[in-house]
């Protein structure tokens, strides 16, 4: 079964094919992925630019099918795994993916980060807004 989703994604609207592999119909080519939704599925992972998550191969067998000599990935599926906001609306076959740009372009004009909170070398919970007031530079580091 085929059907046209439309993924709402990156400022951009896309309409692709999808196939029912599951009981919702996100499944869309992995080449339209891209196009469709700024993602690309390299054998590092799922990457946007030169930034990739890595997928290891447990997620990959979630995430991809075969058929009928196309590969097949579940949109919703990988917008979880990413930690990516996702709404998908089986009546309408409408997916949204990401931030919605009102809710980007609020963060924007106010100039505050959004809070988050990690451990510290001792294990401490360090929150972003226990230094509100203060310049902070965050430096991130990935050994992928």
């Amino acid at each position: 079964m085929v059907n046209a989703l439309t993924i709402l994604a990156n400022d951009q609207v896309n309409t692709v094919e999808t196939s029912a592999h599951a009981e919702q119909g996100s499944w869309i080519r992995a080449s339209d992925l891209p196009a469709a939704a700024g993602i690309e599925l390299k054998p590092q992972g799922a990457c946007v630019g030169e930034m990739c998550f890595p997928l290891n191969n447990e997620e990959r067998e979630q995430l991809l099918r075969e058929d009928s000599g196309d590969e097949w990935v579940d949109v919703t599926g990988l917008a979880k795994k990413l930690e990516q906001p996702v709404a998908y609306d089986d009546d309408s076959n409408i997916l949204s993916l990401g931030a919605i740009p009102a809710f980007r372009q609020t963060t924007l004009e106010s100039g505050i980060a959004p809070d988050f909170e990690i451990l510290d070398r001792k294990g401490d919970i360090v929150r972003l807004s226990d230094f509100r007031g203060t310049k902070v530079l965050i430096v991130t580091w990935a050994s992928w």
